[in-house]
């Protein structure tokens, strides 16, 4: 497990949620609704870990918006801080660009 994750997740229960604006802009382009990623974080798998990314702990999750669909989320919390959990990006996957079940890169 994460602790960036599991940091995230308690962090977006208490409503200490910021969105980037760089987020708001990938939300908007792909038709993902920020409710429906805060709402389904609890069962968000995880992709990839960045423990020490430079600007701080990061994780790319899989979720999926209320119709179902797939949505690759990157969450992170600022360097030096404790929060909020920052939703940097989330974006449809590219099935040729991931396995089967959107969990790993294709080499």
């Amino acid at each position: 497990m994460s602790r960036t994750l599991d940091r995230v997740r308690s962090l977006v229960a208490l409503g200490a949620v910021r969105i980037s604006s760089h987020g708001h802009d990938e939300l908007s382009e792909d038709g993902i609704m920020v409710r429906d990623l805060i709402a389904g974080i609890e069962n968000a798998s995880l992709v990839e870990d960045y423990p020490d990314y430079p600007k701080g702990p990061c994780v790319l999750v899989m979720q999926h918006d209320r119709d179902g669909k797939p949505v690759h989320a990157v969450w992170g919390i600022p360097r030096g801080k404790d929060s909020p959990a920052v939703l940097v990006t989330a974006y449809r996957p590219d099935p040729d660009l991931w396995s089967d079940d959107l969990l790993r890169r294709r080499s």
